[in-house]
């Protein structure tokens, strides 16, 4: 219930960019538990209808070497008593002191998000730097190159948000919208300023930075086993209120480890490319 009653409205897309053999995927704007259902929905209608014509679907984060990848981007709004939270003319892209708490939740906790928003090995292989999928941790408007997002177009009081651009279609929506909603409200109460945090904003293509402007910047995890060690050093904020029991956190921990180790001490076919003559 707690979800419900901070009215959270979450926004699901498919694929990081428009373009040739590339598809966008939207669907209206509800309640968290609401867009989770259709998210798995979303993912079943489109599978079955592929079936039918003889097609396939996948969701796989990064499925073709050197094309964008599967994002699934996650649009997030607070109401109270049908007023929204997020909006302050006066504030930084038009967001609320509100929303850049939220934001600045979000930031510190994304490495240990990315735990359930990017739960598979494939995963890591569609934030890589060169395409539209995130790869640093920040905050800015109108800036695909950026973790979160405040999309320019969205300027009316009650349209006023921003996305969190890293999570992939291999997550559990149920899991990964509540972690996020929980690092939300953790920047809430603690009023982090992810400005002073040195989280942003990044108001120009972090792709292009120096060397030695990279060295300044928080990344997001690399590999599931980085990722799982974030979520298993930071925690606590998906455990109050008992919305995470801490044993579910520890049994995905250790299920998604054998993924990773499966992974690792598989040989890869272009592994054969590169070495089997040598």
């Amino acid at each position: 219930m707690l979800m419900e009653q901070q009215g959270i409205l979450v926004k699901y897309h498919h694929h990081e960019v428009g373009g040739p053999g590339q598809v966008e995927i939207e669907v209206e704007f509800g309640g968290l538990r609401e867009m989770a259902d259709k998210t798995m929905m979303t993912k079943y209608i489109l599978k079955n209808a592929a079936i039918a014509e003889g097609k396939t679907v996948t969701f796989m984060p990064k499925p073709i070497y050197g094309e964008a990848g599967n994002g699934l981007h996650v649009h997030m709004h607070l109401f109270k008593n049908g007023k929204p939270l997020f909006y302050d003319q006066n504030g930084y892209s038009q967001l609320s002191d509100t929303a850049l708490y939220f934001i600045g939740g979000l930031l510190k906790h994304v490495r240990a998000l990315c735990g359930f928003t990017n739960p598979s090995t494939n995963s890591y292989k569609r934030l890589v730097p060169g395409y539209e999928a995130p790869v640093t941790i920040g905050y800015a408007t109108a800036n695909r190159s950026s973790v979160i997002r405040i999309p320019g177009y969205a300027k009316d009081p009650d349209k006023k948000r921003f996305e969190l651009r890293s999570p992939d279609g291999t997550c559990n929506p149920y899991y990964a919208y509540s972690a996020i909603l929980m690092a939300g409200i953790d920047g809430i109460n603690n009023k982090i300023d992810p400005h002073k945090a040195g989280n942003g904003p990044y108001d120009f293509n972090l792709y292009n930075l120096s060397k030695k402007e990279q060295a300044k910047i928080k990344f997001l995890p690399q590999s599931l086993d980085e990722a799982l060690d974030a979520l298993a050093a930071d925690n606590e904020f998906l455990t109050q209120g008992g919305v995470f029991p801490k044993r579910l956190i520890e049994l995905w921990i250790e299920n998604k480890r054998k993924d990773a180790s499966r992974f690792k001490q598989l040989p890869h076919p272009v592994e054969f490319q590169m070495y089997f003559d040598l």
